[in-house]
């Protein structure tokens, strides 16, 4: 069992993200869609839980994440926020909901927060969104950022490419980092860029930086539950690590059961009634 859920039992707020920084404390960010899972996660230690629209991926089959919706992202925010206790939960607000103006951006994000009763949302993108962002706060509601590879512009990347090793681009990053810091979000997600610009943001900022593939030298980390724990067999990106291989463990066990029912071996006396 993790040390932070037998040293510090308190729900994890978006205040304690920054206390966490200021302490040099790593923050431990998972994303899950679902019930049984968010129990187990949670149960398990993890500091934040990121309901992503990764579950149009991982749930769904889809390619991208821009088919998923909100009425899709609202069942799996509510799901996830019934079996945490501790973690903070924030949900990805899905493509579509909050580019469009900032009016339909706050009505969007209202609506998750009353649903689902999450504790944050996450929105991609920097000084474009920032009419968004900051209607949103003003309603009261948290937000977290997410800069770098950001999955819902990936047809105008064109490409899962490690982002901003240009200078250009890097300037960018930088600059919407701090626009969103000032803007008043509680942290910021920083995915797929060099190392280096992953640490020189995290120094810039007061507020949190969380990477996936940003490097060891940010605040806190997240990964997707399913290529942590190995089930997504077929996705090796350099920066993840793999826990488990619940791929092979999961196959087997199928396989296992099938042929015992196959052979009459189940139920046996035992498993009756």
């Amino acid at each position: 069992m993790s040390k932070y859920i037998v040293e510090d039992t308190r729900k994890v707020t978006t205040h304690r993200f920054i206390e966490m920084k200021r302490k040099g404390e790593k923050i431990a960010m998972l994303t899950a869609y679902d019930y049984t899972m968010a129990s187990i996660i949670d149960g398990a230690g993890v500091d934040a839980i990121l309901v992503g629209d990764s579950a149009s991926n991982v749930m769904a089959g889809n390619v991208t994440t821009l088919p998923i919706t909100l009425d899709q992202m609202i069942y799996h925010a509510k799901s996830v926020v019934r079996g945490v206790k501790r973690a903070l939960v924030v949900v990805d607000m899905p493509f579509g909901t909050y580019q469009v103006n900032a009016d339909e951006a706050v009505k969007n994000a209202i609506r998750i927060m009353k649903e689902t009763h999450a504790d944050a949302l996450k929105l991609e993108g920097g000084e474009e969104i920032l009419p968004s962002v900051r209607k949103i706060l003003d309603a009261g509601i948290p937000i977290m950022g997410h800069l770098g590879l950001t999955p819902q512009s990936i047809n105008k990347f064109g490409t899962y490419c490690v982002r901003a090793k240009d200078e250009a681009e890097a300037d960018k990053l930088k600059h919407d980092a701090k626009l969103l810091a000032d803007a008043g979000c509680f942290a910021i997600v920083l995915e797929k860029i060099p190392a280096s610009l992953g640490e020189q943001v995290a120094k810039e900022v007061e507020i949190p930086i969380i990477g996936i593939g940003a490097g060891g030298k940010v605040d806190g980390q997240i990964l997707v539950c399913t290529d942590m724990l190995g089930m997504t067999a077929d996705f090796t990106p350099r920066f993840l690590r793999r826990y488990a291989d619940l791929n092979t463990i999961i196959g087997n066990a199928v396989g296992s059961y099938v042929g015992d029912v196959k052979e009459c071996d189940f139920p046996n006396d035992k498993e009756q009634y």
